[in-house]
């Protein structure tokens, strides 16, 4: 079964220094058909004004993946420590609760935009130290993973990110690890088939649910670059 979640039906936010696009309820956003997807607690696109930051604040135990697909972002936590983000990298906070985190755009004259995701993490498992890795724009590579397989970003939680590059004369097969999944487009759209043969369109920005599928079949007339998030339960 697979179910369209158009970006025109998401949870939307303007402060004027940040623009924001919800997929599931966040802050100010509530639907409750919408509360996350199985251990995919947050999705969030935000652009984020030059010379803005979002103030400290703490996190629930969760794995948190921000993807930069504009400009530049500088963390922080409360004991001092920084780190740099750049267009076209991918780091994970495992956030701690006695912690408080801070997010910057330093640049004077360049939106920050990134994607985000917030993943439920197992109780038992430690806070693992921040890890940022590249993901060039038109590479088809697994992001993060439950044991970092392949210089992949390790995860708490029995999780697969994979960024997808799609394009008119290389579609993409893909075996699902799990029972479940979530397709999110970051540009462009494409006619997405599962197993059971449903076969869903979906467009630039856009996200679909994917539950009993064991393969899915991604094609584009043009060209579409996306995130697979499989869950192993």
């Amino acid at each position: 079964m697979m179910t369209l979640r158009q970006v025109k039906h998401c949870g939307k936010a303007d402060y004027g220094w940040l623009q924001a696009r919800y997929a599931f309820s966040f802050g100010h956003y509530f639907d409750p058909d919408f509360m996350g997807f199985k251990t995919l607690r947050v999705l969030n696109q935000e652009v984020i004004a030059p010379e803005s930051a979002f103030q400290p604040k703490t996190y629930p135990h969760v794995d948190i993946l921000n993807f930069v697909l504009q400009g530049s972002a500088e963390y922080r936590d409360s004991l001092g420590n920084k780190i740099e983000v750049s267009e076209g990298e991918c780091i994970r906070f495992s956030p701690r609760p006695d912690l408080s985190y801070s997010e910057h755009n330093m640049c004077s004259h360049k939106p920050l935009t990134r994607l985000q995701l917030w993943l439920n993490a197992c109780p038992q498992q430690e806070y693992y130290p921040t890890q940022k890795i590249s993901l060039p724009t038109e590479s088809n590579m697994l992001v993060a993973s439950p044991d970092g397989v392949n210089g992949s970003i390790q995860l708490r939680q029995q999780i697969w990110v994979t960024q997808l590059n799609v394009t008119s004369d290389n579609p993409q097969h893909i075996q699902l690890k799990g029972k479940n999944a979530y397709l999110q487009s970051i540009h462009g759209g494409a006619r997405l088939q599962g197993s059971s043969g449903n076969t869903i369109e979906m467009s630039c920005n856009d996200g679909v649910f994917i539950q009993d599928e064991n393969t899915l079949t991604l094609s584009s007339a043009k060209s579409m670059r996306a995130l697979l998030i499989d869950i192993g339960e």
